[in-house]
C-alpha cells in the first residue's frame, strides 16, 4: 500500500504519502456510530436469502490479506513480538492483545486469534499449505516482496521483475486472470469483480480499464440498498492515517453486496490492514485486523451456504502478496533485503478437492500457481495462454 516497501527499502508507518486530514473528534465519533448502526442493519439482511436470478456455473472467489505473515496465520500471537511495542511501564500479561490472544500452543493460538477459518473452513471444507514446521513452504516468485509485483503475480503468473517493479499507480502491463476469466465466461463486467482496500487495485487488476467492475480506495460505491449507499457515503467520514486506503469493512460490504445484487461468477476481495498497521508498529491492531478478517470469512461463508447458486460450487483461494521480517526487530518490514519476506501461504477451498487440514512433507509451491489453479477450477487452461506461469496445484 502506500506504506508499503519497494525493492530494497525498509517501510514505515510514516511513509511518504503522510497522514489523512485531520477530522474534528465528534464529527468523527458521530460518524463511528452511524457506521456501527448501519452494519447491524446490514448484518440482519444478509442473513436472508437473496430472491434475485441464480449464476450459472462455478464459482471463484479469491481473497487476499495483505502482508500476512506466516508466522501468525499459523502459530496466532507472537508474544515476543508483542513485547517489543510495549513501553517500559507495560507488562506483557496486562495487555488486552495478550489476554486475548494468548495460549499454550500455536495451535491454540490461532485458533483464538482465526477461530472460523482454523476450526471449521480448514478442518471441515479446505487446506491450507505454507506451515514451515510441517516442511511446507510457499514462497514468492518475484525478489521485490512487495505489494504491487506480488499481486501481479497472483493474477498473472509470472514474476516481472524488470517491468512491475514499484507500487506506483501504473496500469498492470499484463492482461490478468479476471479479464481472461470474462472472456472466456462471456460475462458482462458486473460478472468479475474486484473490491480492494488499497486505491491501487484500481490499476493492479486488469490491463485493460473498464475490463472489470473495480471498486478501491475511498471510492463511492453505489448499491439499490439505502444502508450501502450510507456506507459508501460513511466511509469518507471514518479516515484510516493512510490516504491510499479504506477501512477493510468497507471493501468486505461493498463486495457482499455486489454478491447479493450481481451475482458474479468471479469475486476478487483484497484486504489491507494487516499490512498498514504493521507499518505503523501497531501489533495489537495486526492482530485485530486478523480478528476481523476471520468474522468477515465466517460471514461470507454463511451467506455462500444459503444461495444454492453459490453452495457447493463455489472455489475460494486465499493468500498474501508477501512475507514480512520473522523477528521483533524485523517484522514491521518487508522487501527484497528482508529475510522472511519471501515466505507466504495458500489455503484452498474447492468442492472439487478432499484435501483437509495442513499440508506437509510437498514439494515447494510458489504464488505464480495460483492463477492457474484458479483458472483450473473454472475450466481455463492457464498455462497454455502463458507458457511461463506456474503450473496449476494440486492436491496433496
Amino acid at each position: 500500500m502506500n506504506t508499503r516497501c519497494t525493492d530494497g527499502e525498509l517501510a514505515e508507518g510514516s511513509g511518504s504519502a503522510g497522514t489523512a486530514e485531520p477530522v474534528e473528534r465528534p464529527r468523527r465519533q458521530g460518524a463511528v456510530v452511524r457506521a456501527a448502526l448501519v452494519l447491524m442493519a446490514l448484518f440482519v439482511c444478509a442473513a436472508t436469502p437473496s430472491r434475485t436470478q441464480p449464476a450459472a456455473g462455478d464459482a471463484l472467489i479469491l481473497i487476499t490479506l495483505d502482508g500476512a505473515r506466516i508466522e501468525e496465520m499459523f502459530g496466532g500471537l507472537d508474544a515476543e513480538v508483542l513485547r517489543s511495542t510495549l513501553s517500559g511501564s507495560q507488562r506483557l500479561e496486562e495487555h488486552p492483545a495478550y489476554r486475548r490472544f494468548h495460549a499454550a500452543t500455536a495451535e491454540e493460538r490461532r485458533a483464538r486469534l482465526m477461530p472460523f477459518f482454523w476450526t471449521e473452513l480448514m478442518t471441515r471444507h479446505g487446506s491450507i499449505a505454507g506451515n514451515r514446521r510441517l516442511n511446507s513452504v510457499v514462497t514468492l516468485a518475484n525478489t521485490h516482496r512487495f505489494s504491487y509485483p506480488g499481486y501481479s503475480e497472483i493474477l498473472v503468473g509470472e514474476a516481472h521483475d524488470g517491468i512491475i517493479k514499484s507500487n506506483d499507480r501504473v496500469q498492470n502491463p499484463h492482461r490478468t486472470l479476471l479479464e481472461e476469466l470474462r472472456a472466456h465466461l462471456r460475462l458482462p463486467a458486473a460478472g468479475v469483480a474486484a473490491f480492494g482496500s488499497w486505491e491501487v487495485f484500481n490499476e493492479i487488476v486488469e490491463h485493460t480499464p473498464g475490463a472489470v467492475t473495480v471498486n478501491a480506495g475511498y471510492e463511492a460505491f453505489d448499491d439499490p440498498d439505502p444502508a450501502v449507499r450510507e456506507l459508501s457515503r460513511l466511509q469518507f467520514e471514518t479516515p484510516t492515517p493512510w490516504n491510499s486506503v479504506r477501512h477493510d469493512i468497507y471493501t468486505f460490504e461493498f463486495a457482499m453486496a455486489h454478491l447479493r445484487t450481481a451475482r458474479p461468477r468471479v469475486l476478487y476481495l483484497a484486504l489491507g490492514e494487516t499490512d498498514d498497521w504493521a507499518h505503523d508498529g501497531r501489533y495489537d491492531r495486526v492482530l485485530d485486523s486478523f480478528a476481523r478478517t476471520d468474522a468477515y470469512l465466517r460471514r461470507l461463508w454463511t451467506w455462500l451456504q444459503s444461495e444454492p447458486d453459490y453452495r457447493d460450487r463455489t472455489h475460494l483461494l486465499i493468500t498474501t502478496d508477501h512475507g514480512r521480517g520473522r523477528t521483533p526487530a524485523d517484522w514491521r518490514h518487508h522487501g527484497a533485503k528482508v529475510d522472511g519476506a519471501q515466505d507466504v501461504w495458500m489455503a484452498f477451498v474447492s468442492p472439487r478437492w478432499t484435501a483437509r487440514g495442513e499440508w506437509r512433507d510437498h514439494p515447494p509451491l510458489s504464488t505464480s500457481q495460483a492463477a492457474a489453479t484458479m483458472a483450473s477450477w473454472m475450466g481455463l487452461d492457464w498455462t497454455a495462454r502463458r507458457p511461463g506461469a506456474g503450473a496449476p496445484i494440486r492436491p496433496h
